[in-house]
């Protein structure tokens, strides 16, 4: 059985594409602070905090893209490996109905824009320690990917190449954001990660 249909890799693309375009505009203009070439080679963490609210790293699709749809399709895949690997069937979604919203805000030049992109659909019924390992898989994604663009950020070698020094902004952007992601599916919030998270764990526990 192959990992993905053609309706997921359709589901991907469509999905990747909104994205793109909802936060073509998200993103700050690329800039410099004055003086400071060497102190984000040696730091870079510290060098684009300090650039506060403005973002460097050039607004546009591509720039939206390569930040925003991995953060969204890796979370998705750690959903669906981790309940394939349980022996469930696990198939990915985009959420149609809230692109839609998603593309009305945007043309609406609504600021602030929440929407739930994507989602794994699991046949079968599971365990209360299945459930709350599955619904923990995404946002354990997203600290992991987080994590390691931290670790990126913190490798001298590579802060300092003038060919990978172009991407570190991109590579704060995408810690950030999965970081967001993290904590923020990670609420005990009915219909989030984390009330299936801790509800599973509470399940298991009390038998």
């Amino acid at each position: 059985m192959a990992f993905f249909n053609i309706s997921e890799l359709i589901d991907i693309v469509i999905m990747t594409a909104v994205l793109g375009y909802v936060f073509k505009d998200f993103f700050g203009t690329r800039y410099a602070l004055p003086g400071d070439k060497r102190r984000m080679a040696e730091d870079p963490v510290a060098y684009y905090r300090r650039l506060g609210k403005k973002q460097a790293v050039s607004a546009g699709f591509k720039s939206a893209v390569l930040v925003v749809a991995p953060a969204i399709i890796l979370h998705e895949m750690g959903h669906k490996i981790t309940a394939m690997s349980m022996g469930f069937n696990a198939e990915f979604h985009a959420a149609y109905f809230w692109l839609a919203i998603a593309l009305l805000l945007k043309l609406m030049n609504v600021g602030f824009i929440f929407f739930v992109p994507a989602y794994v659909s699991i046949s079968g019924a599971m365990t209360p320690g299945q459930s709350a390992a599955t619904a923990f898989a995404g946002p354990g994604v997203n600290l992991l990917l987080a994590l390691l663009s931290y670790l990126i950020l913190k490798n001298k070698s590579f802060a300092k190449s003038k060919k990978m020094r172009q991407y570190l902004p991109l590579v704060y952007l995408s810690a950030k954001l999965n970081l967001l992601l993290f904590v923020f599916n990670m609420l005990p919030i009915p219909m989030f990660d984390g009330w299936q998270v801790y509800m599973g764990i509470f399940h298991a526990i009390a038998g």
